[in-house]
């Protein structure tokens, strides 16, 4: 009589339970890593700091993720990291463009 083993569970940091499944060549290929970490710390570079950290953490989660085995979750941290990039490099110019609209309407020629 054969008894099934269950394969040993891990959990990913979004809570999502990813099974073992032994090694990777009953896998099938890896999709592509997209934790969008260069957009992140370009974005680091915008006035917009508080919006930028949570992107960057972000990509560091979907990175984790990635090597962990959890491909699905990596991909959502990873879009994420994306959205929130994009919002904080547009934040940052917003900034930027207010800035300089202030300043050279104040001045006295």
């Amino acid at each position: 009589m054969a008894h099934s083993v269950p394969s040993p569970k891990k959990t990913s940091l979004s809570g999502s339970t990813v099974f073992d499944r032994g090694s990777t060549e009953e896998q099938g290929p890896q999709p592509p890593l997209r934790s969008f970490l260069c957009l992140t710390m370009l974005a680091c570079f915008c006035p917009a700091y508080p919006v930028n950290i949570v992107g960057l953490v972000f990509s560091a989660m979907s990175r984790k993720s990635y090597y962990q085995g959890d491909y699905e979750g990596s991909r959502r941290l990873g879009r994420n990291a994306l959205l929130v990039s994009v919002a904080s490099i547009f934040i940052g110019l917003l900034v930027i463009a207010i800035t300089c609209v202030v300043h050279f309407t104040s001045m006295d020629f």
